[in-house]
């Protein structure tokens, strides 16, 4: 292990280990791990190494500004992992959309981003300030896991796509990362477009076009900037979003915050007018020493890894099948290689093919007796035959439960297993344990931005009685800039606040909604130009003035704004 600070800090000893590691014989694609971070990509070791540094730099930075404290599991507990594609074109065939530029799924089993290559310069050396349209997506929705992750609450749709494209636009600098640069990529939206009115922004329920949607995206970061660094305005938008979680329509709060809305609309461009803005300098002896280890992949692993994406990207019974019968083929010429026997048993899991799946997670265990992913899907298949069989065999219940408080000794942060072993009463008509209600509550404060998670939780709370509880789960949610106004927590929301509560609440919630889909771990998709169309890519615009970050400004006008959470910037 070793550790970087400014930059990338290679010990002669360790260079020396990495490159008689990496043979020719060996596969290119690496693994590098850190304390938030696990980046998988067919890169040289200097340039992964400072990749995986600079998102610790950047989540190091966001901390610092807030004074947010590491979370409550162990170190690693809740690590993104990060697969890096050659290019864009490769993200938008992964993801079925030829709009976007990298994508985020949030979940129990793992976070997971997908990201083109970042241009650091064919010898891994640091870009002088950024690494483009890739980094800001990357760095977007690092922001959305970081802001449910410490500050879990409702947000209007402004302020979630406001705040991530706030610190999405960092730049490293030999001294300083640099939060609050302009958003150049948002030009077109902030200068070209109509502007959509603060009105508008804090109204829930808005159907929004692909270009009032990426106006939206632009006028969010414009009002962020101009709360974090105007006291006044930010002690207003913590007031606001004190009302709003208090259960306040977000229009009222948001009228008794800061008064007149169309008054707001006005400072807005005035703020935006200006020849310059503020930034914050946040000094690199400021920030926790990042430790990165780079190891490469072992060569099953390597040989896996491409279909390991597709698999993870989402996959139903249907297309999980022509990635088994590839991975399969490919896997069997490393039976003890126990990484890629647990990511084939992953496969063979969700392409319904039982046996595979048990022969897989049983060669992974053999060759690794730790593997936890192995002792999951081992339990997940003995899971799924307990439930086929008739009548109910209890002591195949047991069975598939041993293996899941085998896994969760060995990591009792690992909400995976929480959940599952949670999951488990359900699949055999029971009743959850106490111990069971008390390991998915403990799942989701170690992964709030698993909206599933989130969900389970909140249905829990509500068949116990606790309404109150179950708002609070369900707010960040409902307030979801991704999800329709309607969706299933605002719904429910809407339900609890007619006074039905318990089973009852869940039948009208079912009754409401219909039959869900099937789809497996689908994500969100970030567009380089917002949800919809692109105009910010397509567009120059002349004749106005540079959105230039000041710089040296280093949080001396810096707001304090927060929900009920105490969510601060820090000079």
């Amino acid at each position: 292990m070793h550790s970087v600070r400014h930059g990338v800090a290679w010990s002669v000893t360790i260079m020396a280990g990495l490159v008689a590691a990496w043979t020719p014989a060996a596969a290119k694609w690496a693994r590098a791990t850190s304390d938030h971070f696990e980046i998988y990509a067919d890169m040289p070791p200097a340039a992964l190494t400072t990749m995986a540094t600079r998102l610790e730099q950047f989540d190091g930075a966001i901390r610092h500004l807030h004074r947010t404290p590491e979370g409550t599991g162990a170190k690693g507990a809740n690590r993104v992992t990060v697969y890096v594609a050659n290019d864009v074109a490769a993200i938008r065939r992964l993801s079925g959309d030829r709009g976007i530029a990298g994508f985020y799924l949030p979940r129990a089993s793992g976070s997971v981003a997908f990201t083109p290559r970042i241009d650091e310069g064919g010898d891994g050396s640091r870009s002088t300030r950024g690494g483009g349209i890739p980094q800001i997506v990357l760095f977007h929705e690092y922001a959305h896991h970081f802001l449910l992750g410490n500050y879990a609450a409702a947000y209007p749709a402004w302020f979630s796509e406001g705040y991530a494209e706030f610190v999405s636009t960092a730049a490293f600098e030999k001294e300083y990362v640099q939060l609050g640069g302009a958003a150049q990529h948002r030009a077109y939206s902030l200068l070209a477009a109509k502007p959509v009115p603060a009105a508008t922004l804090f109204a829930t329920g808005q159907k929004l076009t692909d270009e009032q949607r990426g106006v939206m995206y632009g006028r969010g970061w414009l009002l962020t900037h101009y709360l974090m660094f105007d006291a006044a305005r930010g002690r207003q938008f913590q007031q606001y979003l004190t009302a709003l979680n208090a259960g306040t329509p977000s229009v009222a709060a948001a009228t008794a915050a800061f008064g007149d809305l169309r008054a707001l609309d006005k400072a807005l461009d005035a703020y935006l007018r200006q020849s310059r803005i503020p930034g914050l300098r946040i000094a690199y002896d400021k920030l926790p020493v990042a430790p990165v280890v780079v190891t490469p992949l072992s060569p099953g692993a390597a040989a896996v890894v491409e279909l390991r994406m597709q698999s993870e990207r989402g996959v139903n019974r249907a297309t999980a099948a022509p990635i088994l019968a590839r991975a399969a083929r490919i896997a069997a010429a490393y039976p003890d290689d126990a990484l890629a026997q647990g990511w084939l048993a992953e496969m063979a899991y969700d392409a319904g093919q039982d046996d595979v799946a048990l022969g897989a997670a049983d060669r992974a265990l053999a060759a690794d007796p730790t593997s936890r992913q192995a002792m999951l899907y081992k339990a997940q298949v003995l899971m799924r035959r307990a439930a086929a069989a008739t009548p109910r065999d209890a002591a195949a219940w047991g069975a598939a439960r041993r293996w899941i408080v085998t896994a969760n000794r060995q990591a009792p942060d690992d909400a995976e297993a929480l959940s599952l072993y949670y999951d488990s009463f359900a699949a055999a008509g029971e009743a959850p344990s106490a111990a069971a209600i008390l390991g998915i509550g403990r799942a989701l404060e170690l992964v709030p931005q698993d909206p599933a998670l989130r969900f389970k939780v909140a249905a829990q709370a509500i068949m116990d009685g606790q309404t109150d509880a179950a708002r609070r789960a369900l707010r960040p949610l409902a307030y979801d800039p991704h999800q329709s106004a309607d969706n299933p927590a605002a719904r429910l929301i809407a339900i609890l606040d007619t006074g039905v509560t318990g089973p009852a609440a869940m039948l009208a919630l079912a009754k409401a909604r219909g039959r869900p889909s099937r789809r497996r771990r689908r994500g969100r998709h970030r567009r380089i130009g917002g949800e919809g169309a692109d105009p910010d890519r397509r567009h120059d615009v002349e004749g106005r003035g540079p959105l230039e970050c000041a710089g040296d400004r280093a949080g001396s006008r810096g707001a304090s704004f927060a929900s009920s959470a105490r969510f601060r910037s820090r000079p």
